[in-house]
């Protein structure tokens, strides 16, 4: 069975998001931010995760699959995750906040998990 552990979670805007095509931004841009998930390497190497795995996100309210990336400690604490405000995180989200746009601070623990190939 997959090591599991719980993280928070923080979805945030990113320079990708609210731009359109018509300036230079593409739309897999975009894509590919919001279901890349961003964690520290130390994290990733206890996980026994590599670059470009696939995790589950999961919690009270729903679960989510999506690529993880590392991001050197001094980017990112251990124990914390970052993902693109998206479908993916919205799927965490309560019902007072997912779908109603981007919220200021929304910060979520989840478990993480690797995904079987």
């Amino acid at each position: 069975m997959a090591k599991s552990e719980s993280m928070i979670l923080i979805p945030g805007r990113t320079s990708k998001q609210g731009t359109s095509l018509n300036k230079g931004k593409l739309k897999d841009e975009y894509i590919e931010v919001s279901t890349t998930v961003e964690m520290n390497l130390d994290d990733m190497t206890r996980l026994k995760l590599q670059e470009g795995d696939q995790v589950r996100l999961s919690n009270e309210i729903g679960s989510t699959v999506v690529r993880c990336k590392g991001r050197k400690p001094e980017d990112l604490p251990a124990g914390i995750l970052f993902i693109a405000y998206g479908p993916p995180s919205s799927q965490l989200m309560g019902s007072d906040t997912a779908g109603s746009g981007m919220p200021l601070s929304k910060h979520m623990r989840v478990s993480v998990e690797k995904v079987s190939a």
